[in-house]
């Protein structure tokens, strides 16, 4: 039997190669795709619209929280305040009569994807299935085409707004957001954080929760009052 006998120049050598054989052997798998990492898009995401024109866009993203839409909706009329709601695809699927309800009393509908993954972790291909999938649950639910995106929690990697682009949407974040999702925010806390941060252009970020329902009401009348048209992303955006 052979005994081999390594420097420690040697030893350091060849423990570098084993290191770097099973690092990339974990991460090679995701750092090698092209669909997730490769982008050529100039598409950005839009975080804030025409800031010359006193107009706010107040968005809604829906994948949960069915309860508290109508009261948000009947709050919304009352002030004839038109909103974006992004809405998931499962969701469409789930509950169609509110989905058109929203579509119908004039409030955009916009894209938040079909399963609320992350959009981070999943190729190119897998966000524009999502995406698409949800285009359609949104159309044959209310009728209405939508070309807005707005990712879950937020992730926004350029893979993912290419995606978006590729499949004909805008990727869609937000100026205000209003963490209203966090149990521990009350009604005062969300309406404090809108009003202390509306600004021309301003896209608020909020959620169909009880507490964002408390809060809207009073929300919409100190912005109107302070001279801001409440309305979508879409009308907010430069032309």
């Amino acid at each position: 039997m052979r005994i081999f006998y390594w420097s420690k120049k040697q030893l350091v050598k060849w423990l570098l190669v084993l290191f770097t054989a099973v690092v990339f052997g974990m991460v090679g798998h995701d750092f090698w795709r092209s669909d997730l990492v490769v982008t050529t898009t100039k598409a950005q995401p839009i975080y804030q619209g025409d800031n010359s024109a006193q107009k706010m866009a107040l968005t809604f993203n829906v994948d949960w929280g069915e309860e508290h839409l109508p009261i948000i909706m009947d709050i919304l009329k009352k002030y004839e305040v038109k909103s974006t709601f992004f809405i998931t695809g499962r969701f469409a699927v789930k509950f169609p009569e509110l989905v058109k309800q929203i579509a119908e009393q004039g409030h955009e509908l916009g894209n938040h994807g079909y399963s609320h993954p992350h959009p981070d972790r999943i190729s190119k291909r897998e966000n524009q299935d999502e995406i698409k999938k949800t285009e359609e649950a949104i159309l044959k639910a209310s009728g209405q085409q939508t070309v807005l995106f707005a990712p879950p929690y937020g992730e926004h990697q350029p893979h993912v707004v290419e995606a978006a682009e590729n499949v004909g949407y805008k990727t869609i974040m937000w100026t205000i957001d209003t963490i209203d999702w966090d149990k521990s925010k009350s009604p005062e806390q969300i309406y404090q954080k809108v009003i202390k941060s509306a600004q021309n252009g301003a896209i608020v970020l909020m959620h169909p929760t009880d507490r964002t329902a408390l809060a809207l009401e009073t929300m919409l009348k100190t912005l109107q009052e302070q001279g801001y048209e409440l309305t979508t992303v879409s009308d907010v955006l430069p032309k």
